[in-house]
Formats: structure tokens, C-alpha cells, sequence
């Protein structure tokens, strides 16, 4: 029998169990997924016949096992020609698909986390279908030990952020770009290996200079401290915020949905305008295919649009086409 808890993480397990039940039930893929939005994403994979790989991003909707959740088609199908519900999928209609076997991810809170599937371009004999408590008891163990690797990851957070205050910037009181960069790579390798969502803020100040020169730089402190003030006042503990140019601060949003980034994108405006901070803002959702890099430099080309949109709308005195 399998003893998942050998193994030191859930990456390694995840791997474990999915050479297990290969070897056990055949099926030609054996997949752990995670779905993030209408991603669906590929954490760890056995397979002999698809050339689907680790890291593929699939459209969540398309799939067996978004029916398979709603309780809309069964979680074992040895004859997949059997079941409307899966022949209507969008995905079988693209591969061939002959069998199927899933079952839902679920954290202790009752979230869905992702699936523990396999599919197979040949029908299975229906004994297969005795297997299911196995293949949900191993899904219930990869759970426990997602459960301890989140305590860890929070744990190892707090650790890397600690190791990062003597990199701050002295005037803010933020992380500086180096340790912006630190603190960047490490969550993107969290990203890619539990499959979560990040996005990335660029916030420019509009007319710095302009202060320095006409009011001095002591009143350009005040509004870089005060810029400052007001980004943290917006952030959930887990965000990161850094100034990493004279005028340039940014935000990297974790473990967050689209919602939540554009709820996080209005309070910046909102809070910005209240405290008279004129500012330009950029903002991108790390896709799981890109990374977080990918997602920065969108951001900071979104923040260079709408800079660029209200010295447009200031010169025509008009109210800027842009909006969040």
C-alpha cells in the first residue's frame, strides 16, 4: 500500500500517488490539478499516451471534472460513450476520451482546491469502478499534506520577509528593489508549484519632480512617505509592497482572484484621490503559463497607458478615457 506520508511534500506525493494508481488501475493519464479562475493547471502528471506535461493550462470549463464537481457526472466512467454529460465536454471533443476517472481536491474549509483525475482513449471494464474509495482516500491524504505544506509555506514566508527588513528603503520604510526581486522569485516558485494566483501593482507618482523643484525635496519626502502610508493601508497582510525607484512603488498581490485584484486596484485609487496623490496605476494577474515577471511588465506598461492618458486628457483639458 502507498504511504503518502513518506514523502516530504506535496509535490513528491502527488507524484507518488499518480505512479501508484497508473500502475494499479492503468489509464493512460493520471493527473493532480489545481483550478485557479477558468484555469485549470496541471501540477504533477503520469502519463503514456496525451504528451500533457506539468505546468499545461487548461480551460476549466472544458473539462470532465468541472461537471464532475457539480455532481453532474460520476467520478469513475469506464465507458465514457455512457454519459451525456461528459460527451457534451468541450475537451473530449478535442482528444479522445474514452474513460474517466476524477475525483475533487477539497481543503478543510470545504474549498476546491483542484482534482485527482485520469482519462484513457479506451473504455475500461467496469470493475474499475470499485476502485473509487481508493482513489478518493488518496485524495484525502494529498489534502492533509497540502495542509502542512501551507503551514510551512506561511511559516517560511514570515522567515523570508524577516530576512528582507534590513533591505528596506530608509526614507518609506518599504522593502527596496532588492529585496523586492528576493521576495519576487521565492513567491513565484510557490506559485508554480501549488498553482496559485498572484498579481502584480506598478504605482508611479505623476509630478515628483515638479514638487522638488517648486516646494523642495523635503515636501517630495513627505509625499513619498505619504504615498507610502497609503498603499499599506489598502494591503492584506500577506501583500508585499516595495519603492524600488525615486517615484515608483510596487505591490505584489498574494494567493488573490481577478475580484480581488480589481477590489485591491479601486481602494489604491480611491485612497490615492483622497489623500490628493496624484498617481498612475498599472496592474496585471500573474497567468500560470507566464509567471510573475510576465505580469510586471504588463503592469508597468498599464501604468505607463494611464500616465500617458491623463497628460493627453490635461493638455485637451478634457477628463482622461481611462478608468480601472
Amino acid at each position: 500500500m502507498l504511504d503518502v506520508k513518506a514523502y516530504d511534500n506535496f509535490e513528491q506525493a502527488s507524484k507518488a500517488v499518480l505512479a501508484f494508481l497508473h500502475q494499479r488501475l492503468g489509464l493512460s493519464l493520471w493527473m493532480v490539478t489545481r483550478t485557479e479562475g477558468d484555469n485549470w493547471i496541471v501540477l504533477s502528471v503520469e502519463d503514456d499516451f496525451y504528451q500533457v506535461e506539468s505546468g499545461a493550462v487548461f480551460k476549466w470549463t472544458d473539462s470532465f471534472c468541472s461537471r464532475m464537481v457539480q455532481g453532474l457526472g460520476s467520478r469513475i466512467t469506464p465507458d465514457v460513450a455512457q454519459s451525456p454529460v461528459y460527451l457534451q465536454a468541450p475537451i473530449g471533443q478535442k482528444i479522445p476520451i474514452q474513460a474517466y476517472v476524477g475525483v475533487p481536491l477539497v481543503d478543510r474549509h470545504g474549498l476546491l482546491f483542484g482534482t485527482l483525475c485520469a482519462i484513457d482513449p479506451q473504455p475500461q471494464d467496469t470493475s474499475i469502478e470499485q476502485e473509487l474509495p481508493l482513489v478518493e482516500l488518496c485524495a484525502r491524504l494529498l489534502m492533509s499534506i497540502l495542509e502542512c505544506d501551507m503551514q510551512k509555506m506561511e511559516a517560511q514566508r514570515r522567515a523570508e520577509r524577516s530576512e528582507q527588513e534590513a533591505l528596506s528603503d530608509g526614507l518609506t520604510g518599504l522593502y527596496n528593489r532588492r529585496a523586492w526581486d528576493n521576495l519576487l522569485m521565492q513567491e513565484e516558485l510557490r506559485c508554480s508549484q501549488y498553482g496559485y494566483s498572484a498579481a502584480v501593482f506598478v504605482i508611479d507618482l505623476d509630478n515628483l519632480k515638479h514638487i522638488n523643484d517648486t516646494l523642495g525635496h523635503i515636501a517630495g519626502d513627505n509625499i513619498l512617505k505619504k504615498t507610502a502610508q497609503c498603499i499599506k493601508s489598502v494591503l492584506r497582510e500577506q501583500d508585499i509592497v516595495a519603492r524600488i525607484g525615486g517615484d515608483e512603488f510596487v505591490i505584489m498581490a498574494i494567493e488573490t482572484d481577478e475580484k480581488a485584484v480589481l477590489d485591491i486596484a479601486r481602494s489604491l485609487q480611491s485612497a490615492l484621490t483622497i489623500h490628493q496623490i496624484s498617481a498612475s496605476l498599472g496592474f496585471d494577474v500573474r497567468h500560470p503559463t507566464h509567471g510573475i515577471i510576465h505580469a510586471w511588465n504588463h503592469a508597468d506598461r498599464k501604468m505607463y497607458v494611464h500616465k500617458m492618458a491623463k497628460k493627453q486628457a490635461a493638455d485637451k483639458n478634457i477628463e482622461p478615457d481611462y478608468y480601472l
